[in-house]
């Protein structure tokens, strides 16, 4: 600088001055926008730094399994492949204008691949969301076609954004089996009816959420792990329903239903003794792997949705609580005013033109004017404890969303007489499936009234076990010297001239109660005189009852009486869990029984008679009284009176003969009369009546 004169020198200087302050200026500004960048707004840059770099994941836990209690599956939930898209990912890059261009290819090419609607794919793109399902569970070529318009290789441009991810679904390997008691799961994994819905918390488990990290391709890299997975999955539940014994309920069930073209039936089966439910049938039922196909009527569980007027099945918890409260005895005799007996401005009428009965006779051909008078000695207010002691008018506490509670009286109004009659012989009040059953499985055990068990065991994703399902009595519904004697009468039921022959199994005291109810029409008030609710209710063996079945059928068209169309269905049931079960039968003697129509003398219907009666099988009794001797080729009748039509039918066949058959039921007439000598070949007239 000496050697240049001062006046250039000093213009240097100027301008290197200038330099430096304009280096000095950028520079503080260069810090001054550091110091915001990274001190005043640090913070938020920085968060989104994290979103930008880091993905945050809810990973939802596998849902527990649900076994039956031999550890089969009724329940699992599997992976599958579904398509998300990051429509934000797709058009990152693209401005405004030019994205509804590209959002509408990508939309075709998309469409193309999973077979949707382009419309609908290019909205969800234009939305600009992180995420978004595209399609749900889709399958090996479409994943394929997915994936290859996201390599370069194969697509040009290629789509970013799209990613195939595995999501948990509820498949059910039985298909139809217990599908009203399942219920089905939702696509977002909620459990929307059945044990899904009732146990749904602790199915799904908890979810958790994970942290990963996005490379320079946008692929996600894990950076914090689940520590163990199977501490947030979801809860496996084995129930006590055994799938071979809810499989021949169901079969039989649907089989009655469609035989007598009813509406719709349930059926239970329980063993007694635990109160753990073996089998839980509706019918109709669906599939809940495709229950969108379904109606909502398939999907009703009838068990214990549906209410109806319990008819004469009550009849045996009438009777329990007449013994019970000492208002008559086992060997006592009612007069059953010959089937008709007026009570305020209603007249009740019997099937059976009836005189002097027992209890047990009460039962066998299920008298309700029998019923009624016992109804009435007890008095409205000992009948309606005795019938909440049993469980009727709550609910069993069985873990199903749902459940009624059934009728027992008004709220706050007691009954009249022809109220407490009626109620004796089961109308004006009104019952469940599930509440039929677990009364009768207290006749069975001894008078204690069990809560219902379905669930028999809750254990975690570990194994470790987190509750247990074990017998609860609810209260003593009757004395156990009670019970045993209403099993008994039971038996009478099933045997000889009773109202449910159709029930009995060879080998094996069966304890039944026939029921057939006039269902009552809303509109009018009145009952109908062609709509019918049938049922058959009871357990066996008799003696050491293992199984309690309750089997109901509404509005069969065909045949109404619920012992010609519910009790072959217990027996075929009876029979197959019996078997499954290892129960095999006990040489059962057969005795001959009273007959229990028409007027019987006090002084001969001893308690011991009846007790050989429960012993007796239907037979064929041949005519004892002298008759002509027989030509060549001619037979003479027996006396069939009393046998169901199988096997009433089966022996004039049997015989040579041609039955024409009237009615349905039991059989009260023959013609020729039993004693008389027709050649093979020539027609018997066999008149059936049904029972109640």
């Amino acid at each position: 600088m000496r050697n240049l004169d001062a006046r250039r020198a000093r213009g240097i200087k100027i301008r290197m001055g200038i330099v430096c302050g304009l280096m000095g200026l950028g520079l503080g500004v260069i810090v001054s926008g550091a110091w915001s960048l990274q001190i005043e707004d640090g913070a938020e840059w920085r968060e989104m730094a994290e979103r930008q770099r880091q993905r945050r994941l809810h990973v939802s836990p596998k849902r527990g399994t649900l076994y039956d209690r031999n550890g089969t599956a009724l329940a699992v939930s599997v992976e599958v492949p579904s398509v998300s898209l990051d429509a934000f990912e797709l058009l990152r890059g693209v401005d405004d204008a030019h994205a509804p261009g590209v959002a509408r290819d990508a939309a075709l090419r998309i469409a193309r691949a999973l077979t949707l609607d382009a419309a609908e794919v290019e909205r969800r793109i234009l939305t600009r969301r992180r995420f978004a399902w595209i399609k749900r569970r889709v399958d090996k070529s479409e994943v394929e076609a997915i994936r290859a318009l996201g390599d370069a290789k194969t697509s040009s441009p290629p789509l970013r954004g799209l990613t195939v991810e595995g999501e948990g679904h509820r498949f059910y390997p039985n298909r139809e089996l217990a599908g009203p008691l399942l219920g089905f799961v939702s696509p977002d994994g909620e459990g929307k009816d059945g044990l899904e819905m009732e146990l749904d918390a602790e199915l799904r488990g908890h979810a958790e959420e994970v942290r990963g990290l996005r490379d320079r391709s946008n692929r996600l890299i894990f950076s914090q792990g689940v520590q163990d997975e199977q501490a947030f999955a979801g809860h496996d539940v084995q129930l006590t329903i055994d799938q071979g014994i809810q499989f021949t309920a169901e079969q039989e069930l649907d089989a009655a239903v469609r035989t007598y073209e009813a509406n719709g039936g349930s059926a239970i089966v329980v063993d007694p003794n635990t109160g753990e439910i073996l089998a839980l049938a509706n019918s109709p039922g669906y599939n809940p792997n495709d229950y969108g196909v379904s109606d909502v009527a398939s999907r009703r569980n009838r068990a214990l949705v549906d209410r109806f007027e319990p008819g004469s099945t009550m009849k045996i918890f009438t009777l329990a609580a007449g013994l019970a409260g000492r208002v008559i005895g086992p060997t006592q005799t009612i007069f059953c005013e010959g089937g008709t007996m007026a009570i305020d401005n209603v007249t009740i009428h019997d099937t059976h033109l009836n005189g002097w009965l027992t209890p047990t006779q009460i039962l066998a051909v299920s008298s309700n004017i029998g019923a009624a008078k016992i109804g009435m000695m007890l008095g409205e207010s000992q009948l309606y404890e005795a019938l909440r002691r049993f469980g009727f008018g709550e609910p069993t506490g069985l873990p199903l969303p749902g459940e009624a509670s059934g009728v027992l009286r008004a709220r706050g109004r007691p009954w009249v007489s022809v109220e407490t009659a009626s109620a004796s012989f089961g109308q004006g009040i009104s019952a469940t499936t599930i509440q039929l059953a677990m009364a009768v499985s207290a006749l069975a055990n001894g008078g204690k009234l069990l809560e219902p068990v379905l669930v028999k065991r809750v254990t975690d994703g570990t194994g470790a076990l987190v509750r247990e399902g074990v017998p609860h009595v609810r209260r003593e519904a009757v004395p156990a010297a009670i019970a045993h004697t209403i099993a008994e009468m039971m038996v009478a039921v099933t045997e000889g001239q009773g109202t449910g022959v159709e029930a009995a199994i060879p080998g094996f005291h069966v304890a039944g109660k026939t029921a057939t109810a006039q269902k009552a029409d809303p509109a009018t008030g009145k009952y109908t005189a062609d709509r019918f609710t049938s049922s058959f209710i009871g357990f066996v063996p008799a003696e050491r009852p293992r199984i309690a079945i309750a089997i109901v059928l509404d509005e069969p068209a065909l045949a109404r009486a619920g012992g010609y169309v519910a009790a072959p269905a217990f027996r075929r049931i009876a029979e197959a869990t019996l078997r499954y079960l290892g129960v095999t039968p006990h040489g059962v003697q057969t005795h001959p029984i009273a007959k229990v129509s028409g007027e019987v003398d006090p002084a001969d219907a001893t308690y011991e008679l009846m007790r050989e009666a429960q012993g007796k099988t239907a037979v064929v009794r041949e005519q004892a009284t002298p008759s002509a001797p027989l030509g060549a080729g001619a037979v003479r009748l027996p006396d069939w009176k009393g046998l169901p039509m199988r096997e009433a039918v089966r022996s004039a066949v049997e015989l040579g003969l041609v039955p024409a058959v009237e009615g349905s039921g039991g059989l009260t007439q023959q013609d020729p009369p039993a004693g008389a000598a027709l050649p093979k070949g020539a027609s018997v007239k066999l008149v059936f009546e049904p029972p109640t």
